[in-house]
């Protein structure tokens, strides 16, 4: 499940500076009061953690082609301009671009 973080609102409407951050599904509603105080709060946007090569998620392994075939991606690698190969995963076409 997902982790958001809130804003504590004025009586105003406007944002104080203060948040807090809950984990919700993303299947419930964004909350408009504090669970604890009942103060008004908004649900603030952010941006998603992507993993790359400098991220911990990579170096750790979870994002290796063994790992992403078990949970069932599928994953391809550029292999030449235009041309990918399916490196992981037993989903879509063997490769994508090139001579089809």
């Amino acid at each position: 499940m997902p982790t958001y973080v809130y804003e504590i609102l004025t009586k105003k409407g406007e944002g104080t500076g203060k948040t807090f951050e809950l984990v919700q599904s993303i299947k419930e509603e964004a909350l408009k009061k504090h669970p604890e105080t009942g103060e008004p709060v908004r649900r603030v946007p952010q941006a998603p953690m992507i993993a790359g090569n400098w991220s911990e998620m990579k170096s750790k392994g979870k994002l290796s082609n063994k790992n992403l075939e078990r949970l069932g991606f599928t994953k391809y690698e550029r292999k030449g301009k235009g041309y990918m190969e399916r490196v992981a995963g037993k989903g879509g076409p063997k490769t994508i671009g090139g001579d089809e």
